[in-house]
């Protein structure tokens, strides 16, 4: 698992495994230095330069480019001190040992740049594989689910392990609502839900440590998609440091990209699921209606043969028979208006504008171009079209898209309504196509 940003006891333990490779790299150059008191005085300086090398490159290794300097200096200044004369002295009278202690310091700084060089692209490397392998553990334990809230729990718990903070995944509603938190007692407060609304509407972070809503205790990103916002993460940290140290951006990037796409995953398949829902509701009403046409009919016929019969023999009252024969029409009349409805999905395109609504093939365009909606929205859309422009009423409406059970939540309806909208008026704020009928219900503008 990829580790959080150091901590002050982790910086502390850096800096003292930097400072003991220096002393072994200082204890390196005094053997160094020793030996080359043994060979100076049989093959002359020239070897003993090479051997203040290895020390140089141990520092800049294991202790970094600072380190590795400071054993270039010191073994550039133990070699003056011990190898040129004026001996035991930082003195140097030959012009030619002033060029060898030079090209000393010169190619021991270069070796180190080049050693602290290699050590901080294995460095990148291991944090590269780290992240990758962060991404992929988290990639993994999302491909499995397939529910909005399996997402959000999972996704919160992964990142509160990474980031070692709270975390909160905030959905779309009014107000928003949070799908999950860790620890699931970590609940932002009403200004923090203010920041997570401004983040969901306009795709921008918000919250502590940002230009927007900075007074929240939380701090909020947007999770999206090409086309939406799917989600916000809510991070906060008890201490108040900011949750996502800056090095680990691009981490937290990764990770909210692989979030976003579990997301619209979730969400397509949620959307497909309740269209074969809608699909199987309207397959079994369209069969009831048929059979009403084929079973009920041919009994009115009956009972209306059956009156005209006793209409001819004047064995009954003409007032009761006109009576009768006039519920009978009526009920006929009824009966042929529901079988109507069988074939309205079927029917012709829908033109209202620029909006064009094809309810057999479940389409909506607006200036030509597709219009992208839920299955939720497309259903209270495809209502108000059968209605041929009657007003439905709230229950009615929340009856025939979300059941029996939720006629009383007029919440869904009103925030479907609002989507639906912002998708097909060219102001939302002033519609013209979905009319609101004041304590009744909508209606759709058809002319």
């Amino acid at each position: 698992m990829f580790k959080d940003a150091p901590s002050p006891a982790n910086r502390t333990q850096s800096a003292t495994a930097a400072l003991s490779h220096t002393a072994a790299a200082l204890l390196l150059g005094g053997i160094s230095t020793a030996i080359g008191v043994l060979i100076a005085a049989r093959w002359g300086n020239a070897p003993v330069v090479m051997l203040y090398l290895p020390p140089v490159l141990y520092a800049a290794t294991f202790a970094g480019l600072a380190s590795g300097l400071f054993a270039a200096l010191a073994s550039a200044l133990a070699f003056n001190y011990f190898f040129t004369s004026p001996y035991h002295t930082f003195q140097i009278h030959s012009p030619a040992d002033i060029v060898t202690v030079v090209v000393l310091f010169v190619v021991a700084a270069v070796c180190s740049q080049l050693a602290a060089s290699v050590r901080r692209q294995s460095r990148l490397a291991a944090d590269h594989a780290a992240r990758n392998a962060a991404v992929a553990g988290f990639a993994r334990r999302l491909l499995s689910t397939r529910d909005l809230t399996d997402v959000a729990q999972i996704s919160a718990g992964q990142l509160a392990a990474l980031f070692g903070c709270q975390v909160a995944v905030v959905g779309e509603g009014a107000p928003v609502r949070v799908l999950a938190s860790i620890p699931a007692d970590a609940t932002p407060n009403p200004d923090d839900l203010a920041a997570a609304a401004f983040a969901m509407e306009f795709g921008e972070s918000s919250g502590r440590g940002q230009k927007r809503a900075p007074q929240a205790d939380w701090q909020f990103h947007p999770v999206t998609s090409e086309s939406a916002v799917l989600a916000a993460i809510g991070l906060a940290r008890e201490d108040g440091a900011p949750p996502v140290p800056e090095e680990r951006q691009v981490l937290f990037e990764s990770l909210l990209n692989q979030m976003a796409l579990a997301l619209e995953r979730a969400r397509l398949e949620g959307e497909a699921r309740e269209a074969a829902g809608i699909r199987a509701r309207e397959k079994l009403r369209s069969a009831l209606l048929g059979s009403i046409g084929d079973d009920i009919k041919p009994r009115i016929r009956a009972v209306q043969a059956s009156i005209r019969a006793l209409r001819r023999e004047g064995t009954m009252d003409k007032a009761a028979l006109s009576s009768l024969d006039g519920e009978v029409t009526r009920i006929e009349r009824h009966i042929d208006n529901l079988v109507d409805l069988q074939g309205a999905d079927e029917g012709e395109p829908v033109s209202i504008g620029d909006v064009v609504i094809d309810l057999h093939l479940r389409t909506v365009l607006r200036n030509g171009e597709p219009v992208h909606l839920t299955p939720k929205e497309f259903a209270v859309l495809a209502e108000l079209t059968k209605s041929g422009g009657r007003t439905l009423a709230h229950s009615q409406l929340l009856r025939a898209v979300w059941g029996p059970a939720q006629q009383d939540h007029i919440d869904y309806l009103r925030v479907a309504i609002m989507g639906l909208r912002r998708k097909i008026e060219e102001d939302a704020a002033n519609p013209q196509l979905v009319v609101n009928v004041p304590g009744v219900g909508y209606r759709l503008a058809i002319a």
